[in-house]
C-alpha cells in the first residue's frame, strides 16, 4: 500500500546491511544493499568505494522507490505482501519477485504485475500467500552456486521477512 514504503525500506535496509566488498559475492561492493554497478547505473557516472561507503538511507530511497518499489507495484499491492514483494526484488531482482507473486496467485507469469496479477493477489488468502511466496524464493537461493556462503543469511532473511509481513496483514 501507498504509505507503506517508508517502512518497507526501513525493513530492507535491516536486511541489507551496510557496506560489504564480499569476494564470493557476485554483487562486488555493495552498501545498503545497493551495489556499485546499480549505483553507478543510477547515477549515471563511475562510483568511487569512498563514495559507496558514503551512502545513507536517504540517497538510495528514491533509487530503491523507482527500480523496485514501483516496478512491483508497491503501492497498489496489500500491505504485507508490498513488503514480501519488495523485499525479493531488492534481493533477486524486479523480474523475477514477481513471476514468484503471479506463480503464487495462478495468473500468467510474464514478470510484470499489472491488473490481472494485483487483482489475484487481492482474492487470495494472505497470509497463505506469504508462506507459498517464502517457499518459491527459499527454492530458487537453494539453487544458486553460492548458498554455502550465503545460504543462512538467506534463510533468516525470508523467515524474518515472511514475519514482518504478517504483521503489516
Amino acid at each position: 500500500m501507498k504509505q507503506n514504503f517508508a517502512e518497507a525500506l526501513q525493513k530492507v535496509l535491516i536486511h541489507e546491511g551496510g557496506f560489504s566488498d564480499h569476494p564470493l559475492d557476485p554483487g562486488g561492493m555493495t552498501n545498503l544493499g545497493v551495489t556499485r554497478r546499480v549505483w553507478e547505473e543510477w547515477t549515471g557516472h563511475p562510483v568511487t568505494a569512498r563514495q559507496m561507503t558514503d551512502l545513507t538511507p536517504a540517497k538510495v530511497a528514491p533509487m530503491y522507490r523507482r527500480k523496485y518499489w514501483d516496478k512491483v507495484r508497491g503501492d497498489e499491492l496489500p500491505a504485507g505482501i508490498d513488503l514480501l514483494v519488495f523485499d525479493a526484488a531488492v534481493n533477486s531482482g524486479p523480474g523475477r519477485a514477481a513471476k514468484w507473486l503471479q506463480a503464487c496467485v495462478g495468473v500468467d507469469v510474464d514478470g510484470d504485475i499489472g491488473p490481472k496479477t494485483l487483482a489475484a493477489v487481492s482474492a487470495v488468502d494472505a497470509t497463505q500467500l506469504i508462506d507459498d511466496y517464502g517457499r518459491r524464493r527459499l527454492s530458487f537461493l537453494l539453487d544458486l552456486s553460492t548458498w554455502g556462503t550465503f545460504g543462512k543469511g538467506w534463510t533468516a532473511r525470508i523467515a524474518a521477512v515472511k514475519t514482518e509481513a504478517q504483521a503489516f496483514v
